[in-house]
């Protein structure tokens, strides 16, 4: 697997936030997000090539035993299921952070699904090189109805407009069944000052629609920093 990084920190997002987690980050992604936070992962990948044995070796270290894989796109890696089996049977809760444009079966406690909304495209940043593919695969409604059907799950919005509101909701009413108690909206930002700017309105509009808040703790603790 391409690996971009492994770290022990806390779970800053979502409904195990605050939960001490090892994360394991692939590089690697088949979107461009302009505003991605991992451009290390996606608009210019590294890493190194890590088997899962060495991956499991070396997260033995750490004593938590809830692992994160993220990215990237995880789910672009082959040896992700072989991964996350051998993750289960060292007892290990797994979380898959994904964009939920690509499925495969895995053995995964929380999948944390973050489709990427019109917000993410980038028509301006390379010539725009990149925003045409980004916007035919963001969106993939029979990928996404088969990762809620078959796991535990979070839906995880990046909001930065009032307007995404209305395309949240839009997406929502395509899915299958949705439980509005698991749909998180985060507000767009790498920052602390930037995540505080608009998390008043993000939270205004999880009250009026039943959706949850959610914070980047990561971000209050460490800033915009890798390992963390």
């Amino acid at each position: 697997m391409f690996i971009s990084e492994i770290f022990h920190s806390i779970q800053g997002e979502g409904l195990l936030t605050g939960v001490p987690s090892v994360f394991i980050r692939t590089s690697g992604c088949n979107l461009r997000c302009r505003w991605c936070d991992t451009p290390y992962t996606s608009w210019s990948p590294e890493g190194e090539e890590r088997s899962v044995g060495e991956i499991m070796a070396e997260i033995a270290g750490f004593p938590s035993r809830h692992a994160v894989i993220t990215g990237g796109e995880p789910l672009l890696m082959k040896d992700l299921p072989e991964l996350t089996g051998k993750l289960g049977d060292a007892g290990y809760h797994v979380t898959i952070e994904t964009a939920g444009t690509v499925y495969a079966d895995l053995r995964c406690d929380l999948a944390s699904l973050s489709p990427k909304l019109s917000n993410s495209t980038p028509w301006a940043e390379e010539d725009g090189k990149y925003a045409r593919n980004h916007e035919r695969l963001r969106i993939n409604i029979p990928v996404l109805d088969r990762f809620l059907a078959a796991y535990p799950y979070q839906l995880k919005f990046v909001v930065d407009r009032q307007e995404d509101l209305d395309e949240v909701e839009s997406l929502l009413a395509e899915l299958d069944d949705v439980d509005r108690n698991r749909v998180l909206l985060m507000p767009q930002g790498r920052t602390a000052g930037e995540l505080h700017s608009k998390g008043a309105w993000v939270a205004e509009a999880c009250k009026s629609r039943g959706f949850r808040y959610c914070p980047r703790v990561h971000i209050d603790l460490y800033g915009d920093t890798r390992g963390t």
